[in-house]
């Protein structure tokens, strides 16, 4: 099973997205429930109210839920960009890893392989700047942490999907100077320590503390240069 033939399930949960608005971001997450089966009951339980576009395995195995014309309900109260209707304007795909409350663990090699090849599918279909493939707590940083610090990130923008950078030089910053980078990058900034810590845990997992250390400013500034 692979991105192209993906296994159908159809949820309840979605609506029509607004119209005029283009499709131009993609919402990464983990499941964050103990098995497989039971984040797709989860995601196709009227009662539940959430879903998403795709789900896919540990193995690799790819589900679709919604229509990606359609608007499904995974992101919640979030903001990217001065955007604060993300469902509006978003694929997403869930990532099936039981997540911090249930044993966080590494997503396997065939689940990453899987992504790529469904995700540069979407980037095919629409308009998704590099900057648009974010995580659920760079656009919620204040509820949620998924798909957190094991997802790996510089695997994904190494095949062209979303970004990374590798050559950044240390930089200091004042609190003012680090919120208006974060503020110009995407970020909601109402909780810089929140803020912070969810950049950490895209761009540079290896300390997620929500402090400005020179190492996480010299990202932030790489990344903005390079925009």
């Amino acid at each position: 099973m692979n991105a192209s033939s993906p296994k159908v399930r159809v949820s309840p949960n979605f609506n029509d997205r607004p119209e005029g608005v283009p499709i131009d971001m993609l919402v990464l997450h983990y499941t964050g429930m103990q098995t497989c089966d039971a984040a797709l009951d989860r995601l196709c339980d009227a009662d539940a109210g959430v879903s998403a576009h795709y789900v896919i395995e540990e193995d690799g195995s790819v589900h679709r839920l919604v229509d990606e014309d359609k608007r499904a309900w995974h992101a919640g109260v979030s903001w990217w960009r001065g955007a604060a209707d993300i469902n509006g304007r978003s694929i997403g795909i869930e990532l099936v890893n039981p997540g911090h409350e249930f044993g966080y663990r590494p997503f396997p090699q065939a689940q990453m392989q899987a992504l790529v090849g469904l995700s540069r599918a979407i980037l095919n279909r629409h308009p998704i700047a590099p900057r648009n493939v974010v995580g659920h707590a760079d656009v919620a940083p204040r509820r949620k942490q998924d798909p957190g610090e094991l997802f790996d990130w510089q695997f994904l923008a190494a095949r062209g999907v979303g970004l990374w950078v590798t050559d950044a030089q240390p930089a200091r910053a004042s609190g003012e100077e680090l919120n208006a980078m974060l503020a110009a990058f995407g970020y909601e900034i109402d909780d810089p320590h929140a803020t912070l810590s969810a950049f950490q845990r895209h761009f540079r997992p290896s300390r997620v503390d929500g402090r400005a250390d020179e190492e996480t400013l010299g990202i932030l500034k790489a990344l903005l240069d390079g925009l």
